[in-house]
């Protein structure tokens, strides 16, 4: 139960799975948990959500509820074979606070800097990846220019080894990592648009 003078701290975590950006929820709402007295933001968090398991976490923003409470959410990443459990939906069917601010802090960062780092597997084809920015920017994106572009960068490289082809054939893909796993922008000035 909170009150007007209560403050919570809010989990907007999400990850790419099946081709769909999903939020991880708690009973069909955000994982929150309020502050008890003394306590840090970061603190109320971890209640509210495993943050070990992110691999990526960045306060979002603060805002008064229609309660009265103040609510501060905070951006976790977590790749999809993350082990962190709980009831997975698909961004675009949630309509809570702050969803929509994250994904919208999420399509930027993707543009200039690597946090894509955060929501891959740790090697992936560049197909594989591909389908991670468009779940996540929302709109395609062309496996040929992201390649360039996040190569040119310097935020991937090969990695020893190659992936099978699928069903459909085809010649074994070469395998890519993120350099770093810490936030890094990468240009500051980027943009990755929809297509026109």
């Amino acid at each position: 139960m909170t009150d007007s003078t209560s403050h919570v701290g809010v989990g907007v975590v999400m990850r790419v799975q099946d081709g769909a950006l999903e939020v991880l929820l708690d009973r069909g709402r955000l994982p929150e948990a309020v502050l008890e007295p003394g306590e840090s933001l970061e603190a109320a968090l971890g209640r509210a959500v495993d943050v070990a398991a992110l691999a990526h976490v960045e306060q979002l923003e603060t805002r008064v509820l229609d309660n009265g409470s103040i609510a501060t959410a905070y951006l976790g990443l977590v790749p999809a074979e993350s082990p962190l459990a709980g009831e997975w939906r698909r961004a675009s069917a949630i309509e809570l606070p702050f969803v929509a601010a994250a994904q919208s802090r999420l399509r930027a960062k993707l543009s200039y800097t690597n946090v894509g780092f955060a929501l891959a597997p740790g090697t992936f084809t560049i197909s594989e990846l591909r389908e991670v920015y468009v779940a996540a920017l929302g709109h395609d994106v062309s496996a040929t220019n992201l390649q360039r572009v996040l190569i040119r960068r310097g935020v991937l490289e090969r990695v020893d080894g190659r992936r099978a082809p699928g069903r459909t054939g085809g010649r074994p893909a070469a395998l890519f990592r993120f350099a770093s796993d810490r936030l890094e922008v990468t240009d500051e000035f980027a943009t990755l648009r929809p297509p026109r």
